[in-house]
């Protein structure tokens, strides 16, 4: 027990006693008198002491069993008594642990709470719904609510007692209900609806700025709350046509006070308005209603707009050249196009609500209709060709793209079918793999008459050539020099013969049989190529960059280089000859390059030299194929060759190889 209260009892005993002895000597006088009153007053006594005891006992199991926190403290905060629901919320263990109040304070309102105590103490009174946010001993932010009042004793403030009740909760739900208002204040504020409420007084509790916005008033929102909502009516019933009918029709609304939706009002500006009046009711009692206005102009155009596209794609559908048709989940045909209609024969009434691969697919390809109708079921989208047969039994080849046709919910509900009649298309295509074999055929066979032509003219040349060769020998001693060059001269033209002949069979076996494609490294082609090719010492032949591998026939690959870099030295006339090999990269291809300083070939010839038997210089080592092979080399790899030269300045070929 704290001093201040132990010097409180003590000056009450001093003061009991001082009382007692004045007492006594009263009693003492009139002891006589009273002797009977006493034996009444301790009859007295006693019941009244029964009476407290019972009732004391009531007063602590009201205290012990009260629902909310009860805390006795003293004047400096100390808990002097306290019930359970308080050990509870003050986080405590039992009602006999010691706390004080103003520990379990947050440090930023210590300073409020004692000054609110201390000005009850010294004033009197009491404390209502003060509300503090306090730290309780087993570390829970809490916030309560303390209504409490000072205990006396003789006048003097000993204590003070209270209900302490936790309030956390409900202030929380109090902040978001307001947060949840002021969020939907903020909302209905800035909706694209016009909002007005009104309660059954007809005053306006509620208006959005849209609602003004549209109708041109010249109160913002927060100025018409409280005004009558007649006077707002009657204001903007102008903004619409036959305004009289307006009034009427919201009239009738609020007597029959029945919801009304999507009513439609069009403005004297063209604006088209849909209205919504919502009668509110609380219990079966009438409370107020919403006006809700839409400006739905823009969708009513849209819509419009959509119908009008809709018609006219409807019309490109139903005349469109390719056939078109809806089925449902069950293979059902539930819509056909004309053209449609037309490829088969059969009018639409005919074939709605039939099963079209129960009369239309040739029988050998009902099962690749079978297993599309399941490809849709599952959304997959493919196209297809299939033989059908019309009305009149025609058998008819179409191309089919089919796609699963769903609803709004994104549920597959049938099938859309494009179909195109390839007929035709079939027809040609089966003549060209007809004239492709023929022409393939064709091919072989003059590869092998090559073969035998080259055999069968090369032979008499060697016969020839060896009648020269012994008639040169049997003739040495004979032959003037005049005869000794005309049979050089035969010699050299059986040499070219045998030359010509075999270029021809060479031309004529490119692309015949490319043979398999390998990757062929061209820097080391081309390397072992210079060091083979016949050069005068005076040419020097350079790889400027490494040249890459490729996919490709080796022999011809090596055949096309050695063809350009044979050409380039052999028509070089300059004291220092230089050939410079090159290649860039350039998309999907490499371009190369062979480039020379020889004699250069004019530009009126750069078309032609490409062409078989074509040759510039008249040369006994030079039969007009060489490039011809080049070329056709070329285009098999899928490339292109061109040139540029200039008469005595050089030649530089170009040609690309594709990558892969």
């Amino acid at each position: 027990m704290s001093q201040d209260k132990i010097d409180i009892l003590q000056r009450a005993l001093a003061r009991e006693k001082a009382a007692r002895k004045q007492a006594e000597s009263i009693l003492e006088k009139k002891s006589a008198e009273l002797y009977e009153s006493n034996q009444k007053l301790a009859n007295a006594y006693l019941d009244l002491e029964s009476t407290y005891s019972k009732t004391d006992s009531q007063l602590q199991g009201v205290f012990e069993h009260i629902v909310d926190a009860y805390v006795v403290a003293d004047v400096e905060g100390n808990i002097i008594k306290m019930n359970a629901s308080a050990v509870k919320l003050l986080g405590l263990n039992s009602v006999n642990d010691n706390c004080n109040l103003m520990e379990l304070v947050r440090p930023d309102q210590y300073e409020d709470v004692y000054q609110a105590f201390n000005v009850v103490y010294k004033e009197g009174g009491s404390i209502s719904n003060l509300v503090v946010n306090i730290t309780t001993k087993d570390n829970r932010d809490v916030i309560v609510q303390i209504n409490a009042s000072v205990i006396y004793d003789n006048g003097f403030p000993i204590a003070s007692h209270g209900i302490v009740r936790d309030i956390t909760q409900a202030k929380y739900e109090k902040e978001k209900l307001i947060e949840s208002e002021e969020r939907l204040a903020t909302l209905i504020q800035n909706l694209e609806e016009g909002v007005l409420l009104e309660n059954e007084n007809r005053k306006i509790i509620l208006v959005n700025n849209k609602f003004c916005e549209f109708f041109n008033l010249e109160q913002r929102p927060h100025e018409l709350i409280g005004e009558d909502c007649e006077l707002i009516i009657d204001q903007i019933k102008q903004s619409f046509k036959y305004s009289q009918k307006f009034i009427d029709d919201v009239n009738t609304i609020f007597k029959e006070k029945k919801p009304v939706l999507n009513e439609d009002l069009e403005t004297l500006d063209g604006r088209i308005f849909e209205r919504d009046y919502i009668p509110v009711f609380r219990e079966g009692v009438y409370k107020g209603h919403l006006w809700k206005y839409k400006d739905f102009t823009i969708r009513r155009q849209y819509r419009r707009s959509l119908e009008a596209e809709k018609f006219k794609y409807s019309s490109i559908i139903s005349n469109m050249n390719l056939g078109l048709i809806e089925v449902d989940v069950n293979d059902r045909i539930v819509m056909a196009n004309k053209s449609f209609c037309e490829m088969t024969g059969y009018d639409e009434g005919e074939i709605i609500g039939k099963v079209g691969k129960d009369f239309l697919p040739y029988e050998d390809d009902k099962d690749i209709i079978q297993e599309q109708i399941l490809n849709r079921k599952k959304g997959k989208t493919d196209s297809y060709e299939i033989r059908i047969k019309n009305k009149a039994g025609e058998l008819r080849h179409w191309l089919v793209s089919g796609a699963p046709n769903y609803n709004l919910k994104g549920e597959v509900v049938g099938s859309i079918g494009i179909n195109f009649d390839i007929s035709d298309i079939k027809s040609l295509q089966l003549q060209k793999e007809n004239l492709l074999k023929k022409l393939e055929k064709s091919n072989d066979e003059l590869y092998e008459y090559a073969h035998v032509v080259s055999h069968d003219l090369k032979s008499p040349l060697r016969s020839i050539n060896a009648l020269v060769s012994w008639l040169k020998e049997d003739n040495k001693d004979n032959l003037d020099a005049v005869s000794l060059q005309n049979i050089a001269h035969i010699e050299s033209t059986l040499e070219k013969m045998e030359q010509l002949i075999t270029d021809v069979l060479e031309f004529s076996s490119i692309g015949s049989d490319d043979g398999e494609k390998e990757q062929v490294n061209l820097n080391t082609l081309v390397t072992d190529l210079i060091g083979i090719l016949h050069k005068p010492s005076h040419i020097n032949v350079k790889v400027l960059n490494a040249l890459p591998s490729i996919s490709g026939n080796r022999i011809k690959l090596q055949q096309l280089f050695q063809n350009l870099m044979s050409n380039a030295i052999k028509f070089i006339d300059k004291e220092n000859g230089l050939v410079e090999i090159d290649v860039q990269t350039q998309g999907d291809y490499f371009l190369f390059s062979v480039k020379d300083n020889g004699i250069g070939i004019d530009k009126k010839f750069h078309d032609k030299i490409f062409k078989i038997f074509l040759s510039l210089n008249k040369r006994k080592d030079s039969t007009g194929i060489g490039l011809s092979i080049v070329k056709k080399i070329v285009e098999m790899h899928e490339g292109e060759i061109w040139l540029e030269s200039e008469p005595t300045k050089g030649t530089t070929f170009y040609f690309t190889l594709k990558k892969i």
